[in-house]
């Protein structure tokens, strides 16, 4: 929730974390005068680079011990204590004078030891730079908040409600504190103007602000705010009937809940600036103040996802409480990691587990028949997909995805007239779906049919993702079935500068290059398709392409 200019410049908040924290997550690789413990200094950060931060804390530690003046290795082994939730961060903390994070770190020490005042001052005492130009005001509001002084909070925050830059936050951040101050009057007033700039939701802002509309008599409001959620994110359907009953409970209940807050705040805008291992900073940062800070735990953990961590990532749900709400979510996530894992069978049981569990909901059906259709088990998918479909009462137009993936399934095993019938459903649903249309078109072209229909698809489609591959490599395929090479060459290079490794993109390109004459070029593409694993039937073309000279082998059947 911030305007487009307080956005562009959160690139330089993201940097100047980066140089006042050090590095987090970077291999080991000479950065650091290492005397006394190499081999643990070099595990421990071969472990901070992994994302596991259990190991890299136990072997930082032991070479901080064992060589206690070097300042790097005291640096890492704070930031993995950190990210790992020891105890010994704050021992370590008091070591870095210097460092804005190990003085947040002390800082959380006194707020949770309910020291506010000394709080406040460490949070005062932050440098009003970098990240600390939007972290500061907000953790000194809340201090202030901590030590009952809300008139001294709201004054604090004052000054930036009344700046466009990054506003809505700040008031936020004033109409929480004005709730838990037991002021519903104020704190009414500044929802209120969130409620009225609100561009879109997210699960917190879509939380608390439910909260404050049931506590205040406005059930029906807070239901429409509720219902927002799964239009920007599917899978909070699911969670839609916990959400409901926990409604009035408030998400923020006391000054330490806030603070959390405020660095899972920074955490999600240094992640929409892929700055992930200072977000995860940012994470930790709050998760120590609050462990069932559930929303948290699903940023960090998709943080750690994007990093190829998926071990960790699943690590990091399992604290989730089985009373949270959103624990259906959380579940739905632990499925999608276990089976990025390998573990198709636990997934697929998980999921049939939880289809018991939540009977009205069509997401985990969804599931299973999206694993089962990747491991080519059709005829299972389509079943599945057959039962999440019958729980949908009334369709609606973030239910294409079902209908989408049960047309590839019927499309996969030959089963056409379904496949179609599927496709247009989903396209009745969410008419401009580029990757609905691009499928279609595609198989249009492919078959030779309605091609004047498949081209209008496609052009839709490349129009709606322009920089898409796959999209981009079906407008140059149906531009060579309609005999315009020229036009066909030039689109299917810029699909294969998009998707440089897709066999199918590779092919394609040599079957233009060879109608263009340009046959060596056709072959050397031919050739590099060959190297990137395409399907078995795509195999037998590339070879018999190669083998023979051309698309023609093909069709002659050699």
């Amino acid at each position: 929730m911030q305007n487009t200019r307080a956005a562009k410049r959160f690139v330089l908040i993201a940097l100047t974390l980066l140089s006042a924290c050090g590095a987090s997550g970077p291999t080991p690789s000479g950065g650091a005068s290492v005397s006394g413990a190499p081999g643990e200094y070099l595990v421990g950060r071969f472990a901070l680079a992994e994302g596991d931060y259990a190991i890299a804390a136990a072997n930082l530690l032991k070479a901080a011990e064992q060589d206690p003046g070097d300042p790097e290795v005291t640096l890492q082994a704070f930031i993995a204590s950190v990210d790992a939730g020891r105890p010994e961060a704050v021992k370590l903390a008091k070591q870095l004078p210097g460092n804005p994070v190990a003085q947040l770190v002390l800082a959380d020490a006194d707020a949770k030891a309910g020291h506010w005042q000394a709080a406040e001052q460490r949070f005062r005492a932050l440098p009003r730079q970098g990240m600390t130009q939007l972290l500061q005001p907000l953790l000194v509001a809340w201090a202030q908040q901590g030590m009952g002084q809300t008139d001294a909070a709201l004054g604090t925050l004052r000054p930036y409600i009344n700046n466009d830059r990054f506003r809505d936050l700040f008031v936020l951040h004033a109409a929480m504190i004005a709730d838990v101050a037991n002021r519903p009057g104020e704190a009414g007033r500044l929802y209120r103007i969130i409620a009225t700039d609100m561009a879109e939701t997210n699960l917190r802002l879509a939380q608390t602000m439910a909260s404050w509309q049931a506590r205040s008599g406005h059930a029906v409001e807070a239901q429409r705010t509720l219902a927002a959620l799964p239009l920007i994110a599917s899978d909070m359907s699911i969670a839609m009937p916990g959400l409901l009953s926990s409604v009035t409970k408030r998400p923020v209940a006391k000054p330490t809940d806030g603070i959390a807050e405020a660095y899972f705040t920074l955490a999600a805008l240094l992640r929409g600036q892929e700055a992930n291992d200072f977000a995860l900073v940012m994470l930790h940062l709050a998760l120590d103040m609050r462990p069932d800070f559930a929303a948290s735990r699903i940023l960090a953990s998709d943080t750690l996802d994007s990093q190829n961590h998926p071990r960790m990532a699943l690590a990091i749900l399992n604290d989730v409480s089985p009373t949270d709400p959103i624990l259906p979510v959380v579940q739905l996530r632990r499925v999608i990691l276990n089976e990025k894992m390998g573990r198709t069978e636990e997934a697929l049981r998980d999921l049939e587990r939880m289809s018991r569990d939540y009977p009205n909901s069509p997401l985990p059906d969804f599931q299973r028949c999206d694993i089962l259709r990747r491991k080519n088990r059709y005829a299972d998918a389509i079943a599945a997909c057959d039962r999440a479909i019958a729980r949908i009462a009334a369709p609606s137009a973030g239910d294409w995805p079902i209908f989408y993936a049960r047309g590839v399934a019927h499309e996969r095993s030959h089963q056409w007239d379904k496949a179609e019938a599927d496709f247009r459903a989903a396209l009745k649903l969410s008419p401009d779906q580029p990757f609905v249309l691009n499928y279609l078109g595609y198989s249009f072209a492919e078959m030779g049919r309605n091609l004047p229909e498949a081209r209008k698809m496609i052009e839709i489609a490349a129009e709606r993702r322009p920089d898409d591959g796959a999209i981009t490599d079906s407008l140059g395929w149906i531009q060579f079935r309609s005999g315009e090479t020229d036009a066909a060459v030039k689109t299917l290079q810029r699909a294969v500068e998009l998707d440089p490794e897709d066999p199918t993109i590779n092919e394609h390109l040599g079957d233009a290059y060879w109608a263009a004459g340009r046959k060596i070029e056709a072959r050397y593409q031919w050739q590099r398709a060959l190297t990137l694993k395409p399907a078995p039937e795509d195999l037998v073309k590339l070879k018999a392409k190669l083998a023979d000279g051309g698309p023609g082998a093909v069709a002659r059947g050699l």
